[in-house]
Formats: structure tokens, sequence, C-alpha cells
């Protein structure tokens, strides 16, 4: 199991359009990808369970890859977090 934790730096956080590519990107890899903030967990891969957890500017999130491939996804999913939100 691999995870880190991101502070939400974009002002609008975490909308459609990043839970969409979010979505996309973490369904790249065979893993389990989960995002949890304030103890609420929301399967990566779709994007309604992401925008229900209305992440704002400034909150952090922990994801979680575990299984085939866990490392090589959470490098990708860091540097999408890095570049998207």
């Amino acid at each position: 199991m691999k995870k880190f934790t991101y502070r939400i730096t974009d002002r609008e956080g975490l909308h459609a359009r990043p839970a969409g590519l979010l979505a996309k990107a973490a369904g790249d890899f065979p893993c389990s990808v989960t995002v949890e903030k304030d103890g609420k967990l929301a399967n990566a891969k779709g994007i309604l369970g992401l925008m229900r957890m209305a992440v704002k500017c400034g909150e952090e999130v922990t994801v979680t890859c575990s299984g085939e491939r866990e490392a090589e996804a959470e490098v990708s999913l860091q540097q999408f977090f890095q570049q998207n939100l």
C-alpha cells in the first residue's frame, strides 16, 4: 500500500473538471485508489464520489493506492495533484 497527503491549492477545490480528470487518471491503474478527507472515503475512479466529498481549497486529502502497480500509481497521481489541484 502506498499513501500520500496533498493540500488542495486550486481556489475552486476539487470541482467537476479536476474530479473527472482524476477519475480518468486513477482508472489507468489496476490497483485500488481511494481519496480520504475528514474520515470520508471515495473511490478515486468515480467522479460522483469525489465530488460528494466537497473538497475545498486549503483542505488536505490522503490518497491511498493498493494493489498491482501501486507504486507507479502513487507517483503518477502525485504529479497529477501537483499539476491540476
